[in-house]
């Protein structure tokens, strides 16, 4: 939302789409317009672009990763620049254990040459986190690539296609950015405890769709007050005081 993206499709398990649906509706609240879609079984990130077909249509795409946390000031407003993407578009992000990512390789110029995933031995400590941007191209190239050895389509086979081409672009995520790859129950709780950190020293909310919607005017200050009537709760209270003058 702050890279100013208004049409998403999320992609979710069977048994997890109902409650997707319940907690978002169709997004009108947010100034958004939702798709729901069911990857039926865990066979890959890059799979999400032949079950997505039809709703990226001839349009360029944005795949961030569900269980994957970005937070640092400044980063929609730069992420709204690569909406109109030319090729595809990553990032790299410094981690103390790379040998759990995909790591970038460099030459000596700092031109990246190959992406490794969990590599044994990582060329670098610079991790590939799970926010990509890529052109329309990216349609024919998913259908390219195969399965790999742990029998999942990858998402760095679709990055390698573009570094191939020479189509490939990457920028670090400067200091200060954070990125908490929440797949685990420790790391969900870092997470967890990261934004209430955050929350409670600012007293701003790291993510509040509805704050966001209304700071980008997608809804208006009858909607926002509308939807903090909602919650009879702390969370109701803060949307009501952004109303404040």
């Amino acid at each position: 939302m702050l890279a100013g993206i208004r049409d998403i499709c999320i992609v979710t398990t069977r048994q997890d789409l109902h409650h997707y649906k319940s907690l978002l509706g169709d997004g009108k609240d947010f100034g958004l317009d939702l798709t729901f879609t069911i990857q039926e079984n865990p066979d890959g990130i890059a799979q999400v672009f032949s079950i997505t077909q039809d709703f990226i249509g001839s349009s360029s795409v944005c795949l961030i990763l569900g269980d994957n946390l970005f937070h640092g000031m400044g980063l929609g407003g730069k992420l709204r620049e690569l909406k109109d993407v030319s090729g595809a578009h990553i990032f790299g992000y410094k981690v103390q254990n790379p040998e759990s990512y995909g790591v970038m390789a460099f030459d000596k110029e700092d031109g990246l040459i190959d992406i490794v995933e969990k590599p044994a031995i990582p060329s670098s400590r610079f991790a590939v986190p799970g926010l990509y941007f890529y052109d329309n191209s990216v349609l024919e190239r998913a259908k390219l690539i195969t399965r790999s050895l742990r029998g999942e389509y990858e998402i760095t086979d679709i990055n390698k296609s573009f570094l191939a081409s020479g189509e490939l672009n990457y920028s670090i995520l400067e200091r200060g950015t954070m990125w908490l790859d929440c797949g685990t129950p420790n790391a969900l709780l870092s997470a967890s405890n990261y934004v209430q950190t955050i929350e409670a020293r600012q007293g701003l909310k790291v993510a509040a769709p509805e704050e966001i919607a209304w700071r980008n005017t997608w809804i208006t200050d009858t909607d926002l007050e509308q939807l903090a009537h909602k919650f009879s709760n702390d969370y109701g209270t803060y949307l009501l005081s952004l109303l404040e003058r």
